[in-house]
């Protein structure tokens, strides 16, 4: 049995201070969050609604999905009504869509009401068209359905005029009948057409734990392996939820998100701690980077001119970049180099130099550089360095509000590379970031 504490967490990410440099990350972004109908049920929902209301204080545009699966079971038991399926993973009956139309309007009514407490406007709307499932596997799945449409620009208006909007398990098709659909589904197919930013799954079970191993971080393709070689030790609730977690990253949505929501504080912790408390998937940003090759130095040459004039980069001739080619990473697309950053190690590389990041004028401002330093950290820590060091001339914000390096001081400098500093006079930034 789970025991869940009420009592504030050991992180306090609700701290002012924590909060406030991902504001800048996140702010009118939107993320998708499904709640299960065991989670609306719970008495430590409040908590979430709190959480939710935080996030809305910090600009971040908000779409709730829900599901109730507990619900309709209660009212099926009170009743005396065989459903087919309380959780909208199989065939429909009338019974249990009536039974579902009922517990549906019962959730969307309990957490309307908590967002009003919270000084929130939310509005539930017909944006969700459905169309039904059809026969699967030789089984009519009667009156279950699928997302056959959405109104992206019903949507948009509503989170563009700070309403939540509020979307139920529950969609009419084309002549206005009832579906029902799985939330899950739902609410992976509002992420990716959103262009949200996070997909959040809110349950009353912890993220994925296999084989007692708590997964955290997972990139996409690492858990698409798992599905199909060990989905069996996936728990039976929340294999919906990393099926449709993969579907929604290969769509577009960059970050997934499974997690627990009866645990104080627990959709803060996730989005504002560095840890969290969850099981985070992740999108392969990383696909287009590389390590660079001999035939790459006469580009990243070229590339890096105008940082160089701009006195952003210090001057490398096209010899010592070959001479220093394998500690090059590139960003390519189409075949042609964008981007390019240098590993450089220091005291028996437990501190890394990530340096000579450019980004091609076109590609700026897209994420590009993010990404790369991301990927280069990631690298890092790879290569089991416990620090990188970043020396900037003028990119000190970009290292410090996006890329989470803190400023620090000549001391934080290996030995080597604190006499080069003061002997090439740029007088840079010193930031690091311990990994």
């Amino acid at each position: 049995m789970t025991t869940i504490s009420t009592s504030e967490s050991t992180i306090k990410p609700t701290d002012l201070r924590g909060i406030l440099k991902y504001v800048p990350m996140f702010r009118d972004q939107v993320f998708v969050i499904a709640l299960d109908g065991s989670l609306v049920a719970h008495e430590h929902f409040e908590n979430v609604l709190l959480d939710i209301a935080v996030l809305r204080s910090l600009n971040i545009k908000i779409v709730l999905v829900h599901g109730a699966g507990q619900q309709l079971r209660t009212l099926a038991e009170l009743r005396g009504i065989e459903i087919t399926n309380p959780h909208g993973e199989g065939a429909t009956d009338q019974d249990t869509l009536e039974l579902a139309t009922e517990a549906s309007a019962k959730v969307t009514l309990t957490i309307m009401q908590g967002l009003s407490r919270n000084g929130l406007r939310c509005a539930t709307c017909n944006g969700v068209r459905s169309t039904e499932v059809g026969i699967v596997q030789g089984v009519d799945q009667l009156k279950s359905g699928k997302v056959d449409k959405l109104d992206i620009t019903l949507f948009n208006q509503l989170l563009d005029s700070n309403t939540i909007p509020v979307a139920t398990p529950i969609a009419f098709n084309r002549d206005g009948a009832s579906l029902r659909l799985n939330s899950d589904h739902l609410a992976a197919e509002l992420a990716s057409k959103l262009n949200a930013s996070k997909l959040i799954y809110m349950t009353t079970q912890d993220g994925l734990v296999i084989d007692g191993a708590p997964l955290t971080n997972l990139p996409v393709g690492e858990l698409e392996a798992f599905l199909d070689q060990q989905s069996d030790k996936i728990p039976e609730r929340l294999l919906s939820k990393v099926q449709h977690a993969v579907k929604a990253i290969h769509a577009g949505t960059p970050r997934a998100h499974i997690l627990d929501g009866r645990l104080f504080g627990a959709l803060l912790n996730e989005i504002f701690d560095k840890v969290g408390i969850g099981t985070m998937v992740y999108s392969n940003d990383y696909q287009s980077i590389r390590p660079a090759i001999k035939e790459d130095a006469y580009a990243i040459y070229n590339i890096t001119r105008n940082g160089v004039r701009s006195a952003t980069l210090r001057d490398r001739s096209q010899a010592s970049i070959e001479a220093d080619i394998e500690n090059f990473l590139v960003y390519e697309i189409d075949g042609s180099i964008v981007a390019c950053v240098n590993l450089h190690g220091y005291d028996d590389g437990k501190v890394l130099e990530i340096g000579s990041v450019y980004v091609q004028p076109f590609y700026q401002n897209k994420g590009v550089g993010r990404k790369m330093v991301e990927y280069a950290a990631t690298e890092a820590k790879r290569r089991k360095a416990q620090k990188v060091i970043a020396l900037t001339t003028q990119s000190t914000n970009f290292f410090v509000k996006v890329c989470d390096f803190s400023e620090g001081t000549l001391n934080d400098l290996p030995a080597e590379r604190r006499d080069e500093y003061t002997a090439n006079g740029r007088n840079s930034k010193i930031l690091y970031k311990d990994i």
